[in-house]
């Protein structure tokens, strides 16, 4: 399974973006799919996941009120809303799939699927 993130770039803090995630070809409607972010010299970090269903949960102290995870389950694709970005929030973002929430949020996390990342910089 080939997990395509885009959507990455370079923003002034306090603006906004919008990563996607697609899996051509595969449908993952009975899978979590989730969001890591990994900055320079720190362990990777869970951002969120979404359920099959559309439960959703977030890393409460790092992003929660600022990120919002959805899906589009015609278009196999998972988006991360992010606004007011901080200058902190600079890392590489890794799309990830799973079977059950539990393993995403796990320590380390059990993921089957990986993205080649994509690079968010967010400028102060």
């Amino acid at each position: 399974v080939q997990l395509v993130e885009s959507g990455g770039g370079l923003v002034q803090a306090g603006g906004s973006l919008r990563l996607s995630c697609a899996a051509p070809g595969r449908t993952f409607s009975s899978n979590t799919m989730g969001w890591f972010r990994q900055a320079p010299g720190k362990e990777h970090e869970f951002v969120a996941a979404i359920t099959w269903n559309g439960g959703m949960e977030y890393n409460a102290d790092s992003v929660k009120g600022r990120f919002t995870i959805s899906k589009d389950n015609a278009r196999n694709t998972v988006y991360l809303q992010m606004n007011s970005l901080k200058p902190e929030d600079t890392a590489v973002y890794y799309c990830a799939a799973t079977e059950y929430i539990f393993k995403m949020t796990s320590t380390p996390p059990r993921i089957n699927y990986w993205g080649q990342g994509t690079q968010v910089t967010v400028s102060s």
